[in-house]
């Protein structure tokens, strides 16, 4: 995988769950909707994906980039997802890059077209609209940087 990649995955992780939770986690992996660096919800299992659900955040959001259940039956068959791993995470989270069709903005820097283009995957990108809290581009762009990541 690509440092442009790599960085781009490591700013939606930090966008999703934040610095303080991705520090008292499994880097994310292993973390439910619902988590605060407080009272952080951790599963114990990459088996599956875990679908534990929030009723006060009406969602069963998993992992790194806060994938929902529902959707998990789908990728995992056309990724040919053995388990919910951090391995398994990260190709389904490239697999929604892919779809979204940012990879190639991605690799080339186009910081800012890329989030623009994956913010109906994750809420927590500005854009989104999806009543949730969104993070500042300008934040992003810094972790993406920080990272590794290169904009132009």
């Amino acid at each position: 995988m690509s440092t442009q990649l790599t960085a781009f995955l490591d700013m939606i992780a930090w966008s999703e769950i934040g610095p303080a939770l991705l520090a008292k986690s499994d880097r994310g992996y292993n973390v439910c909707v619902g988590s605060s660096p407080q009272k952080p919800i951790l599963f114990n299992s990459y088996a599956t994906h875990p679908r534990i659900r929030s009723e006060t955040h009406n969602s069963d959001a998993a992992g790194r980039y806060q994938f929902m259940g529902r959707y998990w039956d789908h990728y995992r068959k056309q990724l040919k997802l053995a388990d919910f791993s951090p391995i398994s995470q990260d190709k389904w989270a490239v697999q929604l890059i892919r779809e979204c069709g940012a990879l190639e903005d991605i690799e080339v820097g186009w910081f800012d077209v890329a989030v623009h283009k994956c913010r109906s995957r994750w809420a927590s990108l500005p854009g989104a609209g999806y009543g949730q809290r969104e993070n500042k581009l300008a934040d992003l762009r810094k972790v993406f940087v920080a990272a590794g990541g290169r904009i132009v």
